[in-house]
């Protein structure tokens, strides 16, 4: 057994990973903000503690994993590297040696691939001794895990610690354009990526840049998606505003039919993604309806809470493409309701690349609310833009501010559904929506 300090234990793939060594048996602690996350939940149920920043608390003889937020000048960072008796990772490096012993499963993606990981593990743990580690701050391991699904996230190409055996890959759509050059240089990543792949790639073949991808020779790959040309493909599909159904063909000839309680196109994508692995690996069709219909979401993934006339959805949306596919499914679910999208962006480098898209999708809504950049690393690519860039761009949007105030304009659009749109923790703002009175 060991102890482990967690450098930004708050983090969503950090306080997963924290509460799975725990649940393993070993000594485990962090340090972060004051602030709640809705990640720190598992972290006080199993008595992590939890610190404020202080290069005090590193300690001799620990293993140090450092959260990626955090740059090398960062105190704590520094301390850790300086001391001798220490031995430091960061999140990836650690990640990427801790998943060797299992049959690894590693989903990649510009977007999807938290739920697509949530859906493979939902799918997996039917049949298999099924551990994961999911970027929503969810994780799970026992010491008879065999299978392992895991989110593999492209940023500054840290999917590259990773050594899978088979690999999902639902989207190459540019993101991190803080790093990347261009979407060439994008590309790049996940192709290296594929090298890394033991035993076949599936890939989503709706995605235009995914097609572009010059792809090991050494692997075998599989494409998804609802063309007859797809290795895995949909067809009959019948979406309604509570379910799906559709038949699934393999190289083909006839799979399985399945039905699934969620709507939206990227579910059904997703979902063939999984259903692709399955197949891999030997999975029944009925094996993998049942589990892919025990899916019962992630953590801020369109997260939907009824209350009275009004709804109130969570999202990590914080991509345009994101943005636009959470309030098109919105649209779906809730065909004749007003639709409010209040966005709060993460990383000033993403809204100026990104501008004109992210108008483009947020006007897909009925109003439109911003809040402005608050993260550690919002400014730390050197952008100097404040949110009226994006607001300038959408006629009719207005800045909020994170308060009682802001809740009060929400309350004002009253009945309606509300969409709160960010990578940051925003969905405290509809507790205070909901405690004011309905004014609409």
């Amino acid at each position: 057994m060991r102890d482990y300090y967690f450098i930004g234990i708050k983090g969503t793939g950090m306080a997963a990973l924290a509460c799975m060594l725990h649940d393993l048996g070993h000594f485990v602690s962090g340090s972060d903000l004051e602030n709640h996350y809705f990640t720190e939940e598992g972290l006080r149920d199993r008595g992590i503690p939890i610190y404020d920043f202080d290069e005090a608390n590193i300690k001799d003889n620990t293993f140090v994993i450092i959260g990626n937020a955090f740059l090398e000048n960062f105190p704590e960072v520094e301390a850790a590297r300086k001391n001798p008796t220490c031995t430091c990772a960061r999140y990836h490096e650690f990640v990427g040696e801790f998943i060797k012993p299992y049959h690894t499963i590693a989903v990649s993606g510009s977007h999807g691939k938290t739920t697509t990981t949530g859906l493979l593990a939902s799918a997996l743990k039917t049949e298999k001794n099924t551990g994961w580690l999911i970027g929503d701050g969810s994780g799970h391991i026992q010491a008879d895990t065999e299978y392992f699904c895991l989110e593999a996230d492209e940023f500054r190409r840290h999917f590259l610690a990773y050594h899978p055996e088979y690999a999902i890959i639902t989207n190459v759509d540019i993101d991190h354009v803080d790093y990347f050059k261009n979407k060439e240089d994008y590309r790049s990543a996940y192709e290296s990526f594929s090298t890394q792949v033991s035993k076949g790639i599936v890939i989503c073949g709706e995605d235009a840049e995914a097609r572009n991808l010059k792809l090991s020779e050494n692997v075998p790959h599989y494409w998804y998606g609802l063309k007859e040309t797809d290795d895995i493909y949909a067809a009959n599909v019948v979406e309604g505003n509570r379910d799906m159904e559709f038949d699934v063909y393999f190289q083909g000839n006839l799979f399985g039919h399945f039905k699934l309680p969620f709507v939206g196109h990227h579910l059904l994508l997703n979902s063939l993604g999984v259903i692709g692995i399955g197949i891999l690996e030997g999975l029944s069709p009925s094996s993998l309806e049942t589990g892919l219909s025990q899916f019962e979401g992630v953590k801020r993934r369109f997260v939907i809470e009824e209350i009275g006339e009004d709804v109130y959805i969570d999202d990590y949306a914080h991509h345009p493409t994101e943005v636009r596919v959470t309030i098109e499914t919105a649209r779906l679910r809730y065909p004749d309701r007003k639709l409010v999208a209040i966005f709060k962006p993460h990383r000033a480098s993403r809204v100026l690349y990104f501008a004109d898209d992210f108008a483009k999708a947020l006007q897909k809504a009925d109003a439109v609310y911003l809040c402005d950049f608050t993260s550690i690393d919002d400014a730390q690519d050197g952008v100097d833009i404040d949110i009226t860039y994006l607001q300038e761009k959408i006629p009719g949007s207005v800045i909020l501010s994170e308060d009682e105030e802001g809740a009060k304009k929400l309350a004002q659009e009253k009945p309606c559904v509300y969409l709160f749109m960010s990578s940051k923790d925003i969905y405290w703002l509809a507790e205070l929506v909901k405690k004011q009175e309905n004014v609409g």
